[in-house]
């Protein structure tokens, strides 16, 4: 990603993912009506962001908390 700041719908799905969820079911209709957008490309998305110097600086605890499950989910394949 280029440029100097996150765009809006980055920023979205960034504060959207410092949120918990009870269940899959609730998140993935909440990524629906509140990001406009597909489960899937809102995990596309995020994934994207966590590689992005930009969204660590915005937003250092998310984005480390989600690199760390990240790294979790690769170790275990």
């Amino acid at each position: 990603m280029s440029g100097a700041e996150l765009s809006q719908r980055d920023l979205a799905v960034l504060d959207f993912a410092s949120r918990t969820w009870a269940g899959t079911g609730a998140r993935d209709r909440a990524i629906r009506e509140q990001l406009g957008m597909s489960p899937t490309a809102y995990l596309q998305l995020l994934n994207a962001l966590l590689d992005d110097p930009r969204a660590l600086a915005h937003a250092p605890v998310t984005v480390n908390r989600l690199r760390a499950s990240r790294a979790d989910r690769r170790r275990q394949r």
